[in-house]
């Protein structure tokens, strides 16, 4: 196929994403002409320039019958293999509408929301975190669909990841901790639940929209027990939390409203929240980190008491 449009790659995009690796670095050379493709095979048109995340480019488009869109382009990946599956089952309740997809490539066509208006411009802290949390309740009462990976597999391969992180830790009382997040995936991994996350859920992955004011972006699906979704939630504007001078009760406060619009079992809910932790514990240590993020030590410490 001959492609006459091409796509113009931000700079800042193809140096933090190309300098990963080699093959970030092809890929990265091949997305503008790949973005032409698709732009031709969709018969959109550009209209502005492309935004990005960390590991995709985000084109606002205007498709062929005039409505706006978003044509997103990712390099397919084990986080992003849902998609998909999680979008169609969802069917814009609550979440972004996918008007088209190209399995092979991973790329999506979504309905285009206003990105000048994430939900952590709502001023007050309260109100955005209800908000949140009501847009959970409804995403979460989706079941899993196939093709989506579950919680049980994330939480097994955690489990065997343990030993080696602890080694990697410098502070005695960091690894008890992660041994006591462990304990918990432990108890919990043999009701790992069927509905399906959004896995990435704060206020930042929330926009405005014109058919429901607020709508999610950018999920990662997974099938499994929403007390896995609360932690993002949790350490959103953690410099709020910390200048109320009484971090365990901000925390509490915020686990509680989360806990009672969605409509979780508390205990359950925080053991899941201690294996998030340990995810993400476990994540750093690859990264070559020797200590816990002090933010996830203490909603940790806080909420040890609501699990033990």
């Amino acid at each position: 196929m001959t492609v006459s449009y091409r796509i113009d790659v931000p700079d800042a995009f193809a140096a933090s994403y190309g300098g990963r690796g080699a093959e970030e670095r092809a890929w990265i050379a091949e997305l503008p002409r790949v973005g032409g493709e698709f732009l031709e095979r969709w018969r959109l048109r550009p209209d502005g320039a492309a935004a990005h995340g960390m590991a995709s480019l985000a084109l606002p488009v205007i498709r062929a019958d005039g409505t706006p869109a978003v044509l997103k382009l990712q390099r397919p990946r084990e986080a992003t293999a849902g998609v998909a599956a999680g979008l169609r089952a969802w069917n814009g309740d609550g979440v972004v509408r996918l008007l088209d997809h190209d399995e092979r490539t991973g790329t999506q066509l979504l309905e285009r929301l206003d990105s000048a208006r994430p939900l952590s411009a709502v001023a007050d802290d309260l109100t955005a975190l209800r908000i949140l949390a009501e847009l959970l309740a409804r995403l979460t009462a989706v079941p899993a669909p196939e093709g989506v990976r579950g919680l049980a597999g994330v939480a097994a391969a955690m489990l065997d990841q343990v030993p080696r992180a602890v080694r990697a830790l410098h502070d005695p009382a960091e690894r008890r901790l992660v041994r006591v997040c462990a304990s918990a995936v432990a108890e919990l991994v043999g009701e790992p639940g069927d509905r399906l996350l959004h896995w990435d859920l704060h206020y930042d992955n929330i926009l405005a929209g014109e058919r429901e004011p607020w709508l999610a972006i950018d999920p990662e699906p997974l099938a499994g027990d929403p007390g896995f979704e609360l932690l993002p939630a949790l350490r959103n504007r953690w410099d709020e939390v910390a200048a109320t001078g009484d971090v365990s009760r901000a925390v509490l406060r915020r686990f509680d409203l989360l806990t009672e619009v969605v409509g979780l079992d508390r205990t359950r809910a925080a053991g899941w929240t201690l294996g998030r932790v340990l995810q993400n514990a476990l994540w750093d240590v690859d990264d070559g980190r020797t200590a816990l993020d002090p933010v996830q030590v203490a909603i940790t410490t806080t909420l040890l008491p609501r699990w033990g």
